[in-house]
């Protein structure tokens, strides 16, 4: 029995702690978009239903000796795998939406060690269910005068076992943003969860040929009356509830993602509390409806839905987290303790847990895959909602203790038909703000106009803005102003003669507006989207079609393409390739600042932007040019609603030992805040194969 527990746990440490140490290891090589994430979620989900498909398969056709050697076999191969770190041959090269680019590296790397991980929870239970079977007919062969039942608790042992799974994962998930990541290397992470999976596959091997002698599981629910088959319309409801939380799982976690950053604390979070529901659930006397349970449904959806409209601006991280830590919860609550109470008799277990997987992958299928080729903006969380909503509804619908006409149901019923006409009044209105909204792998583009200016949004945060006068239109705004970090570094290197300017991250391309006659600016950028709206020939916006100055765009991540460019000798690299407030960690990494020095001329200027309303930066660019030994300085400037200039921070990182005491340096301390950047001395220094950004939340 022991045995049994300690392969399902570590298996299931293993198989949810690969998921951050794969998932930040690959997010480089695809801009450190929230999206890869979710595209990795979605690759576990479904590599999770092929492990359940192939338990059950096993168990239900295969014999014994037949299923354990088919599965040592298995075992012996995947470790061939090891280690997982990902190939340098597998890095994306061209423009083209990453998804399947993801998905194939993901396969490659850790495609059959995570397989086997996920066959190892139903197939252990059913081998063990098979093994407590071969006993208890054993003792009713033997004579004797009293016929002894089968203790219930027996019967549910295996789901037990399920519950000791979930707790593996979670400790898995909780054990990466709290020790893993902040004490080890993702090189050292790598070799640790190899060193794990070859425990894993030797302890699953010893379960497997214990195995070989034991009888074929009974299949018809005629050799046992206490077994009852689940109907067709049960499997459908085990899929609904099973899909409803998972496309909750994943568009919670796109949209805190979205708009903090793309980390594994804000992966784990959700992804915890989505197993801690399950441990709830299915562990000891499991969940059961009560009536004092009703509030907090109605409560916390309430609070969510009033979080996505119009009139909830600016959250504060740990509000926002909050709101949709608690609700998201509730929701999971609700729909797997559904599960928990119509769950089969162990024999039918397999097919149970299979369509469990089957609406979890489904889940992850409509918002990986489906969602942003139909949605023109994250419409997938809000109806994720409403179908939570009526979903509860529906529970309460089936409680035999609740009736359907009575005050308690119908006034739930209006709320909800409230809530849901609210949300949607909020889409309608949030769409109609809007002069053109446009969705892809890289998040969500809006442009919006007023009588003076039109902006571009990524996200919740504002990425550019361009006056409509024609007298004004090439008039630097936002976070680019003239006594801006970027605008002083910019302008005292124009007192030198023609500019070389490379700018990560394109925006509106307000940079441009910067350029004259003999200058040259390159913009690197990842999203095509980005291109068709502030290029060349950009449809909304034009400071690189009027630029004075020579205009390139590199299409790809940044670092990539500069990794392949020869020398370009800039005078200024200008690095600003946020997605809403999320930042891309490997574009500030001590490899990532080195090879921008590379790029520039030896007296050329870093400018950094970190703005954010989540994460302080500061420190972080401040240790990589001590490490360097390069000068910084911190340059804030305030809101000009008038310039349309809005409040930024900059910090300045270069070589050259005179340039904070050039004229213009020195002038614009008197017009803005300008002082040494902030050191941290506890701050451990940001490599590729270590970040931590749990430890500079704000």
């Amino acid at each position: 029995m022991l045995l049994y527990a300690l392969t399902i746990f570590l298996s299931a440490f293993l198989l949810f702690q690969v998921e951050p140490i794969i998932a930040k290891a690959i997010l480089p090589w695809f801009g450190g978009t929230a999206a890869v994430w979710t595209i990795c979620l979605l690759f576990f989900q479904v590599v999770l239903l092929l492990g359940y498909l192939y338990a059950h398969w096993s168990i239900r056709s295969l014999k014994p000796k037949q299923q354990v050697w088919l599965h040592v076999i298995l075992l012996a191969v995947s470790v061939l795998a090891l280690p997982i770190t990902p190939r340098s041959a597998l890095k994306p090269h061209g423009t083209e939406d990453p998804t399947f680019r993801i998905l194939l590296v993901l396969l490659v790397t850790v495609g059959l060690p995570y397989f086997l991980l996920s066959t190892t929870g139903p197939l252990l239970q059913a081998w063990y269910a098979r093994g407590e079977e071969a006993q208890d007919e054993e003792a009713q062969n033997e004579p004797t005068d009293v016929v002894t039942p089968t203790p219930p608790t027996k019967q549910a042992f295996p789901y037990r076992l399920y519950a000791l799974s979930n707790a593996g994962s979670m400790l898995g998930l909780i054990a990466y943003p709290v020790l893993v990541e902040p004490m080890l290397t993702l090189r050292q992470q790598a070799w640790g969860w190899s060193g794990g999976y070859i425990l894993f596959a030797l302890l699953c091997g010893v379960v497997a040929l214990r195995q070989q002698n034991l009888p074929q599981l009974l299949t018809n629910e005629e050799d046992d009356a206490t077994a009852t088959r689940p109907g067709w319309l049960l499997h459908g409801y085990w899929l609904l509830l099973a899909a409803c939380p998972s496309v909750l799982l994943l568009a919670v976690t796109n949209h805190l993602s979205q708009n903090v950053a793309a980390i594994p604390f804000l992966w784990v979070l959700p992804l915890s509390l989505y197993l801690l529901s399950f441990i709830i659930c299915f562990g000891g006397k499991g969940w059961r409806w009560e009536r004092a349970f009703l509030p907090f449904p109605a409560i916390t959806i309430a609070a969510m839905v009033y979080s996505l409209s119009p009139d909830f601006e600016h959250p504060e991280l740990k509000a926002l987290i909050v709101i949709f830590s608690a609700g998201f919860f509730i929701c999971c609550v609700l729909c797997h303790g559904e599960l928990a109470r119509l769950k089969p008799h162990p024999r039918y277990l397999t097919s149970f847990y299979l369509m469990m997987s089957i609406g979890g992958a489904l889940g992850g299928l409509f918002v990986g895959l489906l969602a942003p080729h139909l949605f023109r903006d994250f419409h997938e969380l809000p109806l994720a909602i409403a179908a939570c909503a009526l979903l509860a509804l529906f529970i309460l619908y089936r409680d035999e203790s609740v009736a359907w006409w009575g005050p308690t149901w119908i006034t739930l019923a209006l709320l909800t038909v409230a809530l849901i006409s609210y949300m949607a009044k909020g889409v309608r209105q949030t769409m109609n703000e809007y002069r053109l909204t446009r969705r892809n792998f890289y998040g969500v583009l809006r442009v919006s106009q007023d009588d003076t200016t039109r902006s571009l949004t990524h996200g919740t945060t504002l990425h550019g803005e361009q006056f409509l006068a024609p007298e004004l239109h090439m008039k630097p705004t936002t976070y680019y102003g003239p006594d801006s970090g970027v605008g002083l570094a910019v302008r005292e290197g124009q007192t030198h003669g023609p500019e070389r300017v490379g700018v990560i991250g394109l925006g509106t391309g307000t940079m441009a507006s910067y350029g004259r006659t003999g200058d040259h600016y390159t913009f690197y950028d990842i999203n095509p989207l980005v291109v068709q709206l502030s290029g060349k020939s950009g449809s909304q916006f034009s400071f690189l079609r009027d630029s004075k100055a020579d205009v390139d765009i590199v299409m790809g991540d940044a670092r990539l393409s500069l990794e392949q460019q020869p020398r370009q000798d800039f005078d200024v690299i200008v690095v600003d390739a946020f997605s809403s407030d999320a930042i891309p960690v490997h574009l500030l990494t001590k490899e990532a600042c080195e090879l921008y020095f590379r790029q520039l001329k030896d007296s050329g200027v870093l400018a950094v932007h970190i703005s954010n309303r989540y994460l302080d930066l500061e420190p972080v660019v401040q240790a990589i040019a001590q490490s360097l030994h390069k000068q910084t300085r911190t340059i804030w400037t305030e809101d000009d609603s008038e310039n349309q200039l809005t409040a930024a921070v900059w910090v300045l990182v270069t070589g050259r030992s005179d340039f904070f005491k050039q004229p213009l340096l020195t002038a614009s301390v008197q017009r803005t805040e300008c002082k040494p950047t902030e050191i941290r001395p506890n701050l451990r220094l940001w490599t590729d194969d270590y970040s931590n950004l749990y430890q500079i939340l704000k």
